[in-house]
């Protein structure tokens, strides 16, 4: 009982937090839009204060554009993002034909919860992985790697299958395509910019900073010698604002990206235990898929789709990795599923193949 209250509060719990978090995007994009308008005023505005405040009377104009591309970027996403993910990774479907062991247990799954049943494939490597794909019905399919096959027994093949259906079932896949496009987007205008910044003009006539400071005339008075240093100061701050805000909103972008995979994970999980029942399945699983994830070939921006993103064990690539490890996401299913974690596995441990993949050949 102590279990599924658990479950239930823990599936709660993270859903209220990842739409917290994708709430955010928005406004970085707001953030690029204002940097952008502070650039656009730094050649011409007197003041900062008065700077700030005309870049701010800008963003009715840049905010739809802003919007406009988002939404492009969206379209394109939405409609290629299976086919471009299965091709991106070497996936191959397969037909219940060619795997009919496998094709029974998601069938299994599928029926229990009166879910459809998406597509199967499989990536031919000797990794332990999986993910799911497609934002719409038509689109769906779950992706195994031949080593998960090999590597897992049939009541962790289950896990797996669950944890991805999961993902399907959540919401995940399109919370997933939004996250990447805002960072896309994010990641694009901080770079376009941070390449055009240079050549923001700063004088109050609309012309470059000369590196000698020369007026370009000496009869102007110190009156206005005075009030070009002021403009060309003012220019400078604004300048610098702006490029604060664009890395800011790049890092937040980036860091809430991966607070978002990171929470959907341990949703993932959850979800997957709920539908089989079977939490001690789950964590063996996890057990054996640990450090025997990567996926050579695998483009970074689709780690954050499998169900072990691979990523070192070092501090810093912790930081900056799309999955919790392994251990918190096994501690957080003995805590609130009742599991229990056999420990992780020997690095030389090898994993026996199990009668799985020899039965779905038969």
């Amino acid at each position: 009982m102590i279990g599924t209250i658990g479950l239930k509060t823990h599936l709660w719990n993270n859903a209220a937090r990842s739409i917290l978090l994708l709430a955010g995007f928005p406004l970085l994009l707001l953030l690029i839009a204002y940097a952008i308008a502070l650039l656009i005023e730094a050649g011409s505005s007197p003041s900062v204060a008065e700077g700030l405040a005309a870049a701010g009377r800008r963003l009715p104009v840049l905010a739809p554009i802003a919007v406009a591309a988002a939404l492009a970027w969206f379209a394109v996403a939405w409609f290629a993002n299976a086919r471009l993910v299965t091709a991106m990774t070497g996936a191959r479907m397969v037909t219940r034909r060619d795997e009919p062991r496998l094709h029974a247990l998601l069938e299994t799954l599928c029926i229990a919860r009166g879910l459809p049943m998406p597509r199967l494939g499989i990536i031919e490597t000797d990794a332990l992985n999986a993910y799911a794909a497609g934002v719409t019905q038509a689109q769906q399919v779950i992706v195994v790697t031949r080593g998960l096959l090999t590597a897992l027994d049939e009541a962790e093949v289950e896990a797996v299958l669950a944890h991805e259906l999961s993902h399907i079932r959540h919401g995940d896949v399109r919370m997933l395509m939004v996250a990447t496009v805002f960072v896309g987007i994010i990641s694009l205008l901080a770079d376009l910019v941070s390449r055009g910044w240079r050549h923001v003009p700063t004088g109050p006539t609309g012309g470059t900073r000369s590196r000698s400071g020369s007026s370009g005339g000496s009869g102007s008075g110190g009156s206005s010698s005075s009030s070009r240093k002021g403009n060309a100061g003012a220019a400078i701050v604004l300048v610098l604002i702006a490029v604060a805000c664009i890395f800011a909103a790049r890092m937040l972008a980036v860091a809430i990206r991966f607070a978002l995979s990171r929470r959907r994970e341990f949703m993932a999980d959850a979800g997957a235990v709920e539908l089989t029942r079977d939490p001690d399945a789950m964590i063996a699983a996890l057990r054996k898929i640990e450090g025997r994830s990567a996926v050579a070939g695998v483009p970074d921006d689709l780690r954050a789709m499998f169900i072990d993103d691979g990523a070192a064990t070092g501090f810093f690539q912790r930081l900056t990795a799309t999955h919790p490890s392994i251990g918190e996401r096994v501690a957080a299913l003995v805590a609130f599923a009742g599991g229990r974690d056999p420990g992780p596995r020997p690095a030389a441990d090898p994993l026996a193949a199990t009668t799985i993949l020899k039965s779905s050949a038969a």
